[in-house]
């Protein structure tokens, strides 16, 4: 077993924040994954059954467009299950104009009043409790769903920055407008980078509050601080120089959505696609069941057999301070793959410590004796993820014996 990390005062402060955020808040309202990579390293095939944490559902609705038998979107967040509730119900019951632009635009003027009418039936208890004191989300004339939730407040707060940095805004503009590699990287030399990096955006990327709001605990922060000697800002640095060198603005959605407040036709998640959009309505959402629950409990209330895991990065604050719950779930999630079942996540650390030291089971051994790892595969996919906030990104089969 990996030792347990003692807190200190300043952690189980840091911690009481964080939870007390996430237990009341919705966090993501759009995922932080790229499914692209992750569809490259499953193979989806019809008869897969996938176990994934649910975060904002853009994911799920990605990969039920591959059309596999099942996909099982399980979230202890309540509020990111409400969020996926609220989209089946619209490709179930909007037309796609009247959904892009909730969705899409994050601004629908008309919202509340399709919500009331048609959408609120189709919804759990919880959710419609959730969305009749949110609707308007989606329906302010300056406003954008996407600046609302924990990490919409932080793109908003960034906005409002940039309001008294023009020139900045202007560089940043420009950037998003550019439609070639190398024309791309001279205006971020040349006009973003020199002007973004100011001490107050390096402070407010080195804050917890800001880290919590953005869906990290502080386990998480420390994991990168460790591993990188300009701490979280350096690191959050070091991505965006990838981003906007090596990889085309003008189909990164996922940076695109937070500086725009919108996506566009052309730049949007799969499911925000005319075409994705009827193949959804049509019955490939159909498979999506969600489930309130940690993924240890999802696992050990059920007899079905996952083929596919995508279990994001909530084991890294785990492995810190829950080490036991985390052998748990490793054992549970062992015990109902498929033989042939493929798993993968990420973390804040190239290579955690616990992928060594875990032990699953008297019986199993360690984790890593379960496990094959793919990392020269992760190696060739990681230089392609178009969020690059990840330091580890891990795919692994089950080992023979397992």
């Amino acid at each position: 077993m990996p030792v347990t990390t003692k807190p200190s005062l300043a952690d189980r402060f840091d911690q009481k924040v964080f939870d007390a955020i996430y237990s009341r808040a919705l966090v993501y309202n759009t995922c932080w994954e790229d499914p692209a990579v992750d569809r490259l390293v499953l193979n989806i095939a019809p008869d897969d059954r996938i176990l994934v944490i649910t975060s904002a559902g853009c994911n799920v609705l990605d990969y039920a467009l591959v059309g596999p038998a099942a996909i099982h979107a399980v979230d202890a967040n309540p509020r990111q299950n409400a969020l996926l509730e609220l989209k089946l119900a619209g490709i179930r019951r909007l037309e796609f104009e009247d959904f892009f632009a909730a969705f899409g635009h994050g601004h629908h003027p008309g919202f509340e009043r399709l919500y009331r009418r048609t959408l609120r039936p189709d919804l759990s208890p919880f959710a419609r409790a959730f969305w009749d004191k949110r609707v308007r989300w989606f329906g302010h004339p300056r406003g954008s769903f996407y600046f609302h939730g924990l990490s919409g407040i932080v793109a908003k707060s960034f906005h409002a920055y940039l309001r008294v940095r023009p020139q900045l805004a202007a560089s940043i503009a420009e950037l998003f407008e550019t439609r070639s590699l190398d024309d791309q990287r001279h205006v971020y030399e040349t006009r973003v980078q020199p002007l973004i990096w100011s001490p107050t955006i390096n402070w407010t990327l080195s804050r917890q509050l800001t880290m919590s709001m953005l869906g990290v605990p502080h386990p998480q922060r420390k994991e990168v601080q460790d591993q990188h000697e300009r701490g979280v800002a350096g690191f959050v640095r070091e991505s965006i120089d990838y981003v906007f060198r090596q990889l085309p603005v003008w189909t990164n959605y996922f940076w695109a959505v937070y500086v725009n407040g919108r996506y566009t036709p052309e730049c949007c998640p799969e499911y925000l696609k005319p075409e994705n959009f009827t193949a959804l309505k049509q019955g490939r959402a159909e498979c999506i069941q969600l489930h309130t629950a940690t993924v240890a409990e999802l696992l050990a209330g059920t007899k079905q057999r996952f083929s596919k895991y995508v279990l994001l990065d909530h084991m890294d604050w785990m492995s810190s301070y829950a080490p036991q719950a985390l052998s748990e779930e490793w054992a549970l999630i062992l015990e109902r793959a498929r033989a042939d079942a493929r798993i993968i996540f990420r973390s804040a650390h190239a290579a955690p410590a616990y992928l060594q030291d875990l032990e699953v089971s008297p019986e199993r051994g360690r984790l890593r004796d379960c496990l094959r790892f793919h990392p020269e595969l992760a190696a060739q996919m990681q230089p392609l993820d178009r969020v690059h906030t990840y330091a580890g990104f891990h795919i692994a089969d089950l080992a023979a014996a397992t």
